[in-house]
């Protein structure tokens, strides 16, 4: 059964469990699901309808269809969010957003993302095959504390065995470009098995996963990044495990393992393309210098739940987390790896990696008050310490160093009813305590080789929220809320770049947090065969975090960033039995201060690094016994970025193209049967990134993927 299901929430700064919460139901008019929606990601007990902010959950199988088709929990997430930004098809996902702004992903809660050094590759740290269902929250807030400003993607995992004994599922797939060329197929194998025997449960599972070259709509090799990694010509190795036991019929403790490994193959290098006649980058038979671009995630969560506890409800986790990703190597860029005491300038060859490590906890304890059952109240503490470095492994060089960040953050939540619940009030304060540790370091040669000083800068702010809620009939609602997003800037990137003498980290100004606030106000209607939202909202930062090219490599800038937009969604039941239309449609416009002239004022538009475009989502969706169907339209917009403040000739143009995806999928007597395809049409077009950010690059000068084709088996038992 499928749920694509968008609510209107104000998000809580509470804790994230892995314990189911109820949720208004909230059904796509192509649902004929009844009853609650669990969404985790609201860590509130209370209904969605409680909550003035926008939250989408995408459930099993409305996941399954759209990762069956891009390949993703990004691509999935990217074809039905329209303020989400177009994905690069690549292993990075620097310069994805939602709604101009980066989003925090997670797992059960769990942030995959380090803050200290952002590699960009925290969306794939899971393999899809154990995600039970993605709730992504939209807009600025300090729900995870650090991250978050654009929103969060939290990949909740496969729960529990419903029944006592042996249950579990099989997943085989195969895929091909649409020549059905040797080095363009791919093939996937994952099971789980799970067992459940009186209040002890055990779910564990495996998965493999082998992809193809990818090839444009002209038939041709997509180019290979060999710095930033590929999912193309890769394979993953996933291991999943879930352990569960019931400590009484309301408290339950539950332990989640996780490793992921995704590493490409290493059979092909890049060969350059030509911006000036739009021949894009290809790949060619070759093997890459040093180690293959590979991406690896560890993570291990033990939450504690009770949701009778002293008349309340307590969740409690502790979790540990650990990436190490490494990029490809390249004699380039040469200003930033070279270094004449090691070897001639222009000879050195290097490469980097990220190491991350994280550890935490999340405790909250949600009630009515006594006496005053209208009002909600929830207290908790969120605990963070994150400890990154970025080296280069060829010459065993630190280019970040070690850097350690640690955060203690009490808060308070409160909900009024009125009204008989046709009013609502939500308001509630987070304060954050943080500290970062940078010992003494030297840059590298290409920075000067400054001594810096370490130091351990300390900041603190009290983030507030607050929101109203009016539904005087049931399934019409409007909201309007205020929330504060927080996070750090890329303090790797501005502690490696330190390019002068006498620098103490203690007084780096440009390490100092980013507080962005996020104010929407919207509308939405659920009733009969009608689902539709609006929101407009806008959000400000005064001291935002923008990366600029800078000779070969982003660095980062901080400047004022303000940004704005509206999203609309519709979906409507037709007459036709089991046939549903949906659009949705965004439009986003970001600014900042790009004259850097000491005037707070913006005065230049973010690039295609920073903001999507505007796009139009067109689907029908169908389903009548055992065979459903969906066919999708992703329109792209066609827009302009001015690149030099007041000057309407200096223009970063993106074209616009659109895709067509098909999905069909037949449930026989053994398992389910699925047939599907990415950009039906084989749309050639030069990708978003490309155009908007490095459109002159003819070694990065990138086309999107062609027509390819999915078949797989999915068996449950």
């Amino acid at each position: 059964m499928s749920v694509k299901c968008r609510h209107t929430l104000f998000v809580l700064p509470m804790v994230f469990g892995s314990a189911p919460i109820l949720a208004q139901t909230a059904v796509s008019p192509d649902s004929d699901l009844d009853g609650p929606i669990v969404v985790t990601a609201a860590r509130t007990e209370l209904p969605a309808n409680a909550l003035p902010m926008t939250v989408e959950v995408l459930d099993s199988e409305t996941l399954t269809q759209q990762v069956a088709i891009g390949g993703s929990i990004v691509d999935a997430v990217s074809a039905l969010t329209p303020s989400f930004s177009p994905t690069r098809q690549k292993l990075s996902g620097a310069g994805e957003t939602l709604r101009g702004r980066s989003p925090l992903y997670a797992i059960n809660g769990i942030p995959q993302t380090a803050p200290l050094r952002d590699g960009a590759r925290d969306g794939f740290t899971i393999d899809p095959f154990f995600v039970d269902r993605v709730e992504v929250i939209y807009g600025s807030n300090a729900l995870q504390g650090i991250g978050g400003t654009g929103g969060i993607v939290n990949q909740v995992t496969v729960g529990p065995p419903e029944r006592d004994g042996i249950s579990g599922r099989v997943l085989v797939q195969g895929s091909a470009d649409t020549g059905f060329s040797g080095d363009g197929l791919g093939g996937k194998v994952a099971g789980l098995l799970g067992w459940r025997g009186g209040r002890f449960d055990a779910t564990m599972g495996a998965a493999f996963d082998k992809r193809g070259v990818f090839y444009d709509g002209k038939g041709r090799r997509i180019g290979t990044d060999l710095t930033q990694g590929e999912t193309q010509d890769s394979r993953s190795w996933s291991l999943f495990g879930r352990f569960g036991y019931a400590l009484s019929d309301t408290a339950r403790l539950d332990l989640m393992l996780s490793r992921f490994e995704l590493e490409g193959e290493g059979d092909y290098v890049p060969e350059n393309g030509d911006y000036t006649i739009d021949l894009p980058t290809t790949s060619v038979r070759g093997t890459p210098p040093g180690k293959t671009a590979t991406n690896r995630t560890e993570s291990a969560a033990l939450t504690l739940t009770d949701s009778d506890l002293w008349g309340g409800s307590l969740m409690a986790q502790i979790f540990w987390n650990r990436s190490r990703d490494t990029y490809g190597g390249e004699v380039a860029p040469i200003a930033t790896f070279q270094d004449a005491a090691l070897a001639p300038i222009g000879a050195l060859f290097d490469q980097s990696q990220n190491r991350s490590r994280k550890y935490g906890g999340k405790f909250s304890y949600e009630r009515k008050m006594p006496g005053f059952e209208a009002l909600t109240a929830t207290l908790g503490l969120d605990l963070l310490y994150d400890g990154t470095e970025q080296r280069l492994i060829a010459t065993d060089r630190s280019w970040v160093p070690p850097t350690n960040y640690r955060s203690i953050a009490p808060f308070a939540q409160f909900n009024l009813a009125l009204l008989d619940e046709k009013l609502r009030l939500a308001g509630g304060m987070r304060y954050e305590d943080v500290r970062i540790s940078i010992d003494d370091y030297t840059t590298l040669a290409s920075y000067g080789g400054f001594d810096v000083a370490g130091g351990t800068p300390k900041f603190s702010d009290t983030l507030f929220n607050g929101g109203v809620i009016l539904e005087p009939i049931k399934g019409l609602r409007a909201y309007a809320s205020y929330a504060e997003g927080y996070t750090v800037p890329d303090v790797g990137r501005i502690a490696r770049a330190v390019n002068q003498a006498s620098v103490d980290i203690d007084d780096y100004v440009n390490i100092s947090p980013i507080v962005s606030n996020n104010r929407e106000i919207g509308v939405e209607a659920k009733r009969g065969p009608l689902d539709a939202s609006a929101a407009y909202f806008w959000s400000a930062s005064k001291n935002g975090s923008l990366l600029v090219q800078t000779g070969g490599v982003f660095e980062v800038q901080r400047q004022r960033v303000e940004i704005e937009g509206v999203e609309i969604n519709l979906a409507a039941k037709t007459p036709v039995p089991g046939l549903t239309l949906s659009a949705g449609y965004a439009h986003l416009i970001g600014r900042t201060d790009g004259s850097r002239d000491g005037i707070d004022k913006v005065d230049r538009d973010l690039n295609g690094a920073n903001i999507s475009p505007d796009r139009l989502n067109l689907a029908a969706s169908y389903r009548n016994g055992p065979f459903s169907a969906r066919v999708q339209t992703l329109l792209f917009l066609s827009r302009k970025f001015e690149r030099t403040p007041g000057s309407y000739n200096d223009l970063y143009s993106f074209d616009g193209y659109n895709v067509t995806d098909i999905s069909l999928r037949y449930q026989t007597g053994f398992g389910a049967l699925t047939l599907a395809a990415q950009n039906i049409f084989d749309a050639s077009y030069i990708d978003y990134y490309t155009q908007t950010v490095r459109p002159t690059d003819n070694a990065h000068f990138f086309a999107g993927r062609g027509r390819n084709f999915t078949l797989g088996w999915d068996y449950r038992f």
